[in-house]
């Protein structure tokens, strides 16, 4: 739901420009078509805007934002959804307070005003992002739900902050630079990022689960980041022993992803569900077919290859529950011509099209009318679904068993995984010091990205490289971890946590969530990130997510009774599109897009790649002896290159300041 936009000025009486905060709104009309607002407050140097995607409180008028309290102490510009905000309005009702909409927006500014900020934060249940100024303490909190889910970025000007939603809102603010920085450029080539930071110099994001606070004294902004809410897994001997009964946390895990589900079910327009063939989303659809009275609209992505393809288990499912099953069927040309549109949307580079995949299934639910799916997202990071937490678990989690049936295990793991090495899991062992310090070892969900140093750094402008030359990308991750929360952690639960702070709020809920989701003004609510499952999902003892070879061995069991037998018997199948190589139109697609934005031109142009180093990649993809798994790392590091190209096209050639306010034309978005 929504888009939000925003400036703070270090000083009271700098004026702001209110058609800017207005084109900020109109350059992410995708994620708010049905309205926009903006509010300036007079002489306090602040101002918000608002794109609005209408899910609760279908009154346009009534629930426009921002929102200001009565006394207009408080300023309020809010993304995303409050679940159970029915109960705690009708509590503080109760308690005086009186509401002037239906949005669960509202509840922040009441919650705020009796209790404070900290307290606010427990009660709220969902994903949102929120800028929230406070005219008494001359003080803008920015507000990232837990996980991340919804994006918030910020940066600063020689004038203050601007935030906002998406990257391109930032940017089309006139103050706000447009360039790369080198660190930035690194991460994008080798898909991992550094938690808090983007592709560029100087924009920064608010981190799942914390809140930047900056606050005005005598004409100056002071920037401070608390933390609300972290990945908290229990000390590794506090977990009971192999005798635990079972049933306690497979009854558990029901009961809490089934208020989960029913939650998100609520809205004022209707609510479908994505499907895939995995215990995940089936778990979703099961869930919601029973708890609603009319038949759920079901939609799903097929690809045009056996090996990748999903759609048989997924009609089974929709067979089982009556659903109204929607099958969108890609083509190997379907991806690569809507990568750079994909691009603009992402706002950072993407290994595999499925990000394109997710983007053109968005489309798809746009037109059949719908504004809100549930999807599956969440639950390997949970019970531990990917390939790379059961390798963890097999080398690092299992010491009472002897190797030799460790080392089977992660044999038979590679075995049945090798369409995913190079890519899901590392085609050989890294080792990162700093990871290896702060974690004890290095996780095997990263190892294939930050393996791809070798081959990225020497892609990068010689220019560039030379600020490079003592940077660590391990160290810079591991900089960002919490020590308290690995301390005295099982191997699993330090493996997950850093899955959960790097991969999934980079990567899943990001170009395989949000940007592609909302590029269509399409909100995505994933079930498994509530924050009260997931509490409990951290309690489970990690035999129970892992129970010998079979992962997500508890939710399997919890969810025993609604999905299909093949399913519900089947190891985890990683959901990704056919590589490029797989495919050779696919392929050909690959050569047009490098013909424009890979040529010795373009890439002069940019300033961000070395051309020889270019045309070497392509050469030893091409090459005769390359294998397999090589060829799916190439196809990744291909996939970068074009896409910081895209980017640079995108967000450094464009005007983009220009473009919002051409867009603000077009829609008529005026102040």
């Amino acid at each position: 739901m929504c888009g939000i936009a925003g400036v703070f000025n270090h000083r009271v009486n700098d004026s702001i420009d209110a058609q800017t905060l207005v084109n900020m709104a109109a350059i992410m009309h995708h994620r708010g078509p049905d309205g926009y607002g903006y509010h300036i407050q007079q002489k306090q140097g602040v101002g918000f805007s608002h794109a609005r995607l209408s899910i609760i409180d279908l009154n346009e008028e009534r629930a426009k934002q921002p929102f200001l309290s009565a006394d207009e102490r408080l300023m309020l510009t809010h993304n995303g959804e409050f679940y159970d905000f029915k109960r705690i309005r009708a509590d503080l009702t109760a308690r005086g307070a009186r509401f002037r909409t239906k949005s669960d927006s509202e509840i922040v500014l009441h919650l705020f005003e009796r209790y404070g900020l900290e307290a606010t934060l427990k009660e709220l249940r969902g994903e949102f992002a929120f800028g929230l100024y406070d005219k008494e303490d001359d003080t803008l909190y920015l507000v990232r739900d837990r996980f991340g889910i919804k994006p918030l970025y910020w940066t600063e000007t020689d004038e203050g902050v601007v935030f906002g939603s998406e990257l391109k809102v930032l940017f089309a603010h006139p103050q706000v630079k447009r360039a790369f920085s080198a660190e930035g450029l690194y991460h994008q080539l080798i898909q991992v990022m550094v938690p808090g930071s983007t592709a560029f110099e100087g924009v920064h994001q608010v981190q799942p689960g914390q809140v930047v606070k900056i606050k005005r004294t005598n004409g100056k902004l002071n920037i401070d980041t608390l933390k609300y809410w972290d990945v908290d897994f229990p000390d590794e001997h506090d977990y009971p022993g192999d005798e635990v009964d079972e049933t306690e946390y497979v009854e558990g895990v029901r009961e809490k992803l089934l208020d989960a589900v029913q939650h998100r079910m609520t809205a004022d327009v209707p609510v479908g569900c994505y499907l895939s063939g995995g215990i995940d989303s089936c778990s979703i659809l099961g869930l919601a077919s029973a708890s609603t009275q009319t038949s759920v609209k079901a939609f799903t992505i097929g690809f045009d290859s056996d090996d990748y393809d999903e759609t048989p288990i997924a009609r089974e499912m929709a067979e089982a529950t009556d659903a109204d099953h929607h099958i969108m069927a890609l083509k190997a040309n379907d991806l690569y011509d809507h990568f750079v549109k994909t691009l603009w949307h992402t706002e950072r580079t993407i290994y595999n099209t499925l990000g394109v995949a997710k983007y053109l299934m968005s489309q798809e639910v746009h037109e059949a009318g719908y504004k809100v799916v549930m999807t599956g997202e969440g639950s390997d990071e949970l019970f531990a679904g990917y390939p790379a937490f059961r390798k963890d678990m097999f080398l690092h989690g299992l010491d009472h068993l002897p190797e030799i049936e460790r080392l089977e295990w992660q044999k038979l793991l590679e075995k049945n995984n090798q369409l995913f090495k190079g890519a899901m899991l590392a085609r050989e062992e890294f080792s990162s010091d700093a990871l290896n310090k702060k974690v004890g070892f290095t996780p095997s969900c990263v190892q294939p990205w930050l393996s791809c140093s070798s081959v990225a750094k020497p892609l990068i402008n010689k220019d560039l490289q030379k600020q490079l030359e003592s940077y660590d990308p391990g160290q810079a991750i591991a900089d960002t971890l919490d020590e308290t929360y690995l301390t005295g952690r099982h191997p699993l639960d330090r493996a997950q946590y850093v899955w959960i702070k790097t991969m999934l709020e980079g990567q899943i809920l990001t170009w395989g969530g949000d940007r592609v989701d909302m590029a269509n003004s399409m909100e995505a609510r994933p079930a498994f990130l509530d924050h009260h499952l997931a509490e409990y999902a951290f309690t489970v003892p990690p035999h129970l997510r892992i129970k010998g070879n079979k992962e997500k061995y508890v939710l399997r069991e919890a969810m025993k009774g609604l999905l299909p037998e093949t399913l519900y018997k089947r190891e985890k199948f990683a959901f990704m599109a056919p590589p490029a190589h797989t495919d050779p139109e696919k392929w050909k697609a690959v050569e047009r897009l490098a013909e424009e934005f890979l040529s010795e031109q373009a890439v002069n142009d940019a300033g961000l790649l070395d051309f020889n180093e270019v045309e070497a990649v392509f050469a030893r993809h091409s090459s005769s002896d390359v294998t397999p798994e090589e060829q799916v790392q190439l196809d990744a590091v291909i996939n970068h290159m074009l896409g910081v190209q895209v980017l640079h096209h995108h967000f450094v050639a464009t005007d983009v300041p220009e473009q919002a306010k051409q867009r603000a034309q077009e829609l008529g978005w005026t102040a």
